[in-house]
């Protein structure tokens, strides 16, 4: 067998050494501005711009406040010829050079004793002393004024980008399951006929592939691919209908998922099955079993803007090839115990309830296991194939947009709620503290040099949640065990929905062996 290959994973500089690199840029009297720093949150949001902007503002309002030297006055701006005399201006014959140099003295007023004149400037005089004093006190004053207004600034800045951060971080955290996720655009509903429906035409309407059509007050269909040769405007796209052609009048806003079906697998998919209930840490977890001939199981984990009902796309495949299919709820999904806080922690806690789904399966006759998981459910996978006490029996993991680091998926999420760039840290440090997640950029779980078992690794281009090069990295790092299933124009967890035919076929071959 070959050595695994010793390449690491790409390492992601951590946000919050910016303010520790940018304070050494900084002049030592703008350093101050850097005390938010210190804050456990406020950090990652100092970027350098914002910063040089506020020293800069500080210097421009400090150099504004400087007085020109006293003894010295403007030269007269020239008048224009037509322009009528000013009647207290002293009238000098023309071609009479403008005066320059010290102001003569004002001439006396009647009535009163004539002011005594200044003395030239640069002799000393009585007083000098106490001016250059007032001078230095004004500059030192407007200084400190111009330091505190950006402090202020920057402080006030700071609050509300932690409220931001916090407000994203909060939202990844609580994804809805069966709802689909912020990532995809909101499609308008044209027509929608027997077998045809017309959507507004977008990037995400014109993949190609099979999909779920999904609504928020819970309507939906299938839909199927693109018919270009229909007759439709050019702001529009018809698709094939799969079902559901009852579901959408014209109007409803509507997103696709790669949750294709709904119902149950005798509804959905002609299926028996029986519905048993898992014991977890958390309480009982629903499940189906859908039996089969083989003592090789597969168990199924749904990730992100899911439910147990997106298994239903492979159990048509996997009861053909006689697989015994344990399609399992866990934890904040509907119908089971609800998460600590109703936070999601991206696989961290929950893959203690698939350790369960394993038990159960293995007391129910289970000689071997195949888990499938996709999103955070291919990282439940890898965390339970690692820690578990059947990792024995555990024979292939098939790992569907694997979310290997939680912090690169919690960042997608804000990013597509238009959460600005510069909070998208603070969103993190936020989750990070609020769900107790781990600080690591990539997760552990996700080293490819503790795998034992062959894994199907299906991974698309154009995630916005698991980035490609992280999947990439960690195929390369085990050639002898991961085999790669790669397409382009899918979104997160879409990868069997961009091509059914040849994802069934790639993962036909992959379990094969593990019959």
């Amino acid at each position: 067998m070959p050595k695994p290959s010793r390449t690491a994973l790409p390492r992601i500089p951590a946000p919050h050494h910016l303010g520790r690199r940018l304070g050494r840029r900084l002049p030592a009297r703008f350093r101050v501005l850097l005390v938010a720093r210190r804050l456990p949150v406020v950090g990652p949001a100092l970027t350098a711009r914002r910063l040089l902007r506020l020293a800069r503002l500080a210097r421009r309002h400090r150099q504004g406040r400087r007085r020109p030297a006293k003894g010295w006055h403007r030269p007269e701006v020239p008048r224009r010829p037509d322009a009528p005399p000013r009647p207290d201006a002293p009238q000098r014959p023309a071609g009479t050079p403008v005066a320059r140099g010290p102001l003569p003295p004002p001439a006396p007023s009647p009535g009163l004793a004539p002011a005594p004149s200044s003395p030239p400037r640069g002799r000393p005089v009585a007083g000098a002393r106490g001016r250059a004093e007032t001078d230095g006190v004004r500059t030192v004053k407007t200084t400190a004024q111009a330091t505190a207004a950006a402090l202020t600034a920057l402080l006030g800045a700071g609050a509300a980008a932690i409220a931001a951060g916090r407000l994203a971080g909060e939202a990844g955290l609580r994804p809805r399951p069966g709802r689909p996720l912020p990532t995809e655009p909101k499609l308008t509903v044209h027509t929608a006929t027997a077998d045809r429906i017309t959507l507004t035409r977008a990037l995400a309407s014109l993949r190609p592939g099979v999909y779920g059509l999904a609504s928020e007050d819970g309507r939906h269909a299938a839909v199927g691919r693109v018919l270009d040769a229909e007759a439709h405007r050019a702001d529009t796209v018809v698709r094939e209908l799969l079902g559901g052609a009852d579901e959408f009048k014209p109007g409803t806003q509507a997103q696709l998922t790669p949750q294709v079906y709904t119902g149950t697998p005798r509804t959905a998919r002609g299926l028996d099955y029986e519905d048993v209930e898992i014991t977890g840490l958390p309480g009982a977890l629903p499940a189906w079993f859908v039996p089969a001939a083989r003592a090789t199981w597969v168990i199924a984990a749904h990730g992100l803007g899911t439910t147990r009902e997106h298994a239903l796309v492979l159990m048509d495949f996997l009861h053909r090839q006689q697989f015994p299919v344990l399609a399992l709820s866990y934890r904040g999904d509907p119908g089971a115990p609800a998460a600590e806080g109703a936070l999601s922690r991206f696989g961290a806690d929950e893959w203690q309830d698939l350790e369960a789904a394993v038990r159960w399966a293995v007391g129910h006759g289970a000689r071997r296991l195949v888990l499938l998981g996709w999103s955070t459910g291919a990282s439940m996978a890898l965390r339970v194939a690692a820690r578990s006490e059947h990792r024995d029996r555990i024979a292939g993991l098939v790992l569907d947009s694997p979310v290997l680091s939680w912090q690169y998926a919690l960042e997608g999420l804000a990013r597509a709620r238009r959460a600005p760039g510069f909070v998208l840290p603070l969103a993190v440090r936020a989750a990070e503290g609020r769900a107790g997640l781990p600080k690591e950029r990539v997760d552990r779980a996700a080293d490819p040099h503790a795998l034992r078992v062959p894994v199907f690794l299906a991974q698309s281009e154009d995630d916005a949640l698991a980035p490609a090069p992280l999947a990439r990295a960690f195929a390369r790092s085990r050639p002898d065990l991961v085999v790669t299933h790669t397409v382009d124009k899918a979104q997160h967890s879409a990868v069997w929905n961009r091509d059914p035919v040849s994802y069934e076929e790639a993962l036909r071959r992959f379990l094969t062996p593990l019959m």
